[in-house]
């Protein structure tokens, strides 16, 4: 049994904002009690002797209990490319961001096309410490050629088709993924950057980081003309798309206008395009270099105003690790796009959107939460009774120093040297403590 005393629980799934102590026991939350409530007091905490089972207790005074987070795209390159990650190094990374669910990407080496290669990452990646899922590939190696066999892979556990890093350039290709995805309940996540339009990819066209580059790099309109052909197919066939790292504030207009005609479409932001300009690359340089782009201060805004109409109902790290040795590659346009993102995607919330009031607290626990739980059909995502003792304990009042020293193999951030807000203190998953931070 354990016992979370003194917090604030925030549940946006079930409207809770309130002193509570939380009882955990069998790996789900049995109850939110009243605060200082004793074991004895506690329904049903009796064994057959009649004396209440004694209990864990963290304090958690001066903190907020949420429900633990869920990324829905993070990158743990795993199979394939150990020294920049793998499924250990991205859990433990999580972990201490406080993501208690992360849904892996597909661009692995090999790709995850096939059920040998899913059920591999799954079940190694039931040995860890959070809750591990898979996306599958939408097409066959990646090609853009070939449908993936989408029901066999849904079955061995799939929870999203893509390619992400590639868009799928053959709309009739795209129709039949949407169509069978559709009939087996899962949505599909789209990269949308048409190659065409890239002269070279991770840097804004057209702006102050190009300029002081001396490249033309990848424009806006690479991004919101595939996004509109994509949602045009949606629409038509009543069928779940989600729209990854959204970037352009003309990508956003068009997914705001495209969900009037289906809720099914869905939309994900990153911490470092709601964070960051195309400036970010001058001071950086490769560590902030990303696909999509960075872009203008026009845009960052478009994707905060999107977060908060609802237009975009998800957080998505993109968590994009990569050696130290690639990202220091000259010129910077040679070097890999990506950044990690777990270990500070909270503490970009609060600093980006919480703190200058443009989302509330539970608003914004929402798309960390609640949210892509619903979206991906997910356990977690609440501290309702019953539910899985996923659980986030954060003090949004504490700082930290973002230093080169990460959970994750990696450390290409852009953040390094910056101090933010929020320190996570505990993260459980399924009911034990999988993080404790030092202080």
């Amino acid at each position: 049994m354990l016992i979370i005393r003194n917090g604030r629980v925030i549940d946006p799934a079930s409207g809770v904002d309130e002193y509570k102590d939380v009882y955990i026991e069998d790996g789900k939350i049995q109850a939110l009690m009243q605060p200082g409530m004793a074991p004895g007091e506690i329904p049903g905490n009796t064994g057959s002797d009649g004396n209440a089972a004694a209990a864990e207790e963290i304090d958690a005074a001066g903190c907020i209990v949420a429900p633990g987070f869920i990324d829905t795209h993070a990158h743990f390159r795993d199979p394939g490319f150990p020294k920049k990650e793998d499924i250990s190094t991205g859990s433990r990374a999580a972990a201490k961001g406080g993501y208690t669910s992360v849904i892996m990407m597909a661009n692995t080496s090999p790709v995850i096309d096939s059920v040998a290669v899913l059920k591999d990452v799954l079940e190694r990646g039931e040995k860890e410490g959070i809750h591990i899922y898979s996306a599958a590939n939408v097409t066959l190696g990646m090609k853009g050629k070939e449908l993936s066999d989408l029901e066999a892979l849904a079955q061995a556990g799939a929870r999203v088709f893509t390619d992400d890093g590639k868009p799928v350039m053959d709309a009739s290709l795209l129709k039949e993924a949407l169509l069978r995805a559709k009939a087996l309940g899962l949505p599909v996540s789209l990269h949308e950057e048409d190659p065409a339009y890239i002269t070279e990819n991770g840097i804004n066209a057209g702006g102050s980081a190009a300029a002081f580059l001396k490249i033309k790099g990848s424009p806006r309109e690479a991004e919101y003309t595939m996004i509109a052909r994509d949602l045009d197919l949606a629409v038509s066939l009543d069928a779940a798309l989600l729209i990854q790292h959204i970037s352009t504030k003309e990508g956003v207009e068009l997914v705001r206008q495209a969900k009037k005609k289906n809720p099914l479409i869905a939309a994900e932001a990153t911490p470092h395009h709601f964070s960051l300009t195309e400036d970010a690359v001058i001071r950086s340089g490769a560590d902030a270099k990303v696909n999509p782009p960075l872009r203008t201060e026009e845009d960052r805004q478009a994707v905060i105003t999107g977060l908060c109409d609802g237009t975009i109902a998800i957080i998505a790290t993109d968590h994009a690790p990569h050696a130290p040795e690639e990202k220091a590659v000259q010129p910077v346009t040679a070097a890999p796009s990506g950044m990690i993102g777990l270990e500070t995607a909270l503490s970009l919330g609060l600093r980006e959107l919480v703190n200058p009031g443009y989302l509330g607290m539970s608003d914004f626990l929402a798309k960390m939460t609640c949210n892509p739980a619903a979206y991906y059909h997910l356990p977690g995502g609440t501290l309702k009774e019953g539910s899985p003792a996923d659980i986030c304990i954060f003090d949004p009042a504490a700082s930290w120093t973002v230093t080169d020293r990460f959970a994750s193999r990696s450390r290409n951030s852009p953040f390094i040297g910056q101090t933010l807000p929020g320190v996570v203190r505990y993260t459980i998953a399924g009911g034990r403590i999988v993080y404790a931070s030092e202080a």
